[in-house]
């Protein structure tokens, strides 16, 4: 898995998955744009990684304005010339709700950042990677996008929009030396999913997820990280349109 001088986009990088996702591809060697609504923790995720001695840059950038993605690739590529690696990861988990009880302006939020965000994304990547003659795309998703999670019908219809597009979209592209992914994590703890604060909400709700896991553990960032610096590499060369679930068992 070497990733020297791989000019590498991810959206999503100012914490959680996409910041760890950002300091292992730069720690491989791959030149990092840092991406993010959040201009404080993307700076902050650029920071680590210089201070680890890699190459980054941080670019503003809310996915759900079609003029902004168009703007943040056209930047990548008059500064590097090119755009190797992108990973579509910007996505947020709205509100838990049943669906009759559910907000319009929660279906609207999750839906324009979640499935419009990345739909956004892939056209504007896709298009420069055919002008260059290749490049390697994977799209976050979640075991939401393989099957349906009571109380979050917003996230879990745009995390199938997700995995759709990836398949539709790699299947198009496979002769164009394209490769598209989706990565589907389930389960891991990061700020979104913080089961401490779970049970602050809560007591004992953790447990009870926890014991509908196979596996009996919630994942860990490096393992869904792991997968996604599989799915960026040569190793993965005969790899398109697979929704990869890194979930300790749960779709099983």
């Amino acid at each position: 898995m070497d990733f020297q001088k791989k000019i590498t986009l991810i959206t999503g990088a100012a914490s959680g998955i996409g910041r760890a996702a950002a300091l292992a591809f730069a720690e491989k060697g791959a030149i990092v744009i840092v991406s993010d609504v959040n201009e404080k923790g993307g700076a902050e995720t650029v920071a680590q990684i210089e201070a680890a001695g890699g190459q980054s840059i941080f670019i503003k950038t809310n996915v759900a304005v079609f003029t902004e993605v168009e703007k943040m690739i056209n930047q990548i590529v008059v500064k590097y010339g090119r755009l190797d690696i992108a990973v579509n990861n910007a996505g947020i988990g709205g509100q838990l709700g049943k669906t009759a009880d559910a907000s319009i302006e929660n279906w609207e939020r999750v839906m324009s950042i979640n499935s419009t965000g990345v739909f956004y994304c892939l056209k504007s990547e896709i298009t420069q990677m055919l002008k260059q003659g290749g490049g390697v795309i994977v799209n976050t998703a979640s075991i939401a996008g393989l099957k349906g999670l009571p109380n979050s019908s917003a996230y879990t219809a745009s995390k199938h929009a997700v995995v759709g597009m990836t398949r539709s979209a790699a299947m198009e592209y496979a002769t164009k030396n394209i490769r598209i992914n989706a990565l589907c994590p389930a389960f891991t703890v990061t700020a979104l999913f913080d089961p401490q604060m779970m049970d602050n909400h809560k007591a004992g709700i953790s447990e009870k997820l926890k014991a509908a896991i196979p596996m009996k553990r919630f994942g860990k960032v490096n393992e869904q990280v792991n997968a996604l610096l599989w799915l960026c590499s040569d190793q993965s060369s005969f790899v398109t349109g697979l929704a990869l679930p890194i979930d300790g068992g749960v779709t099983a």
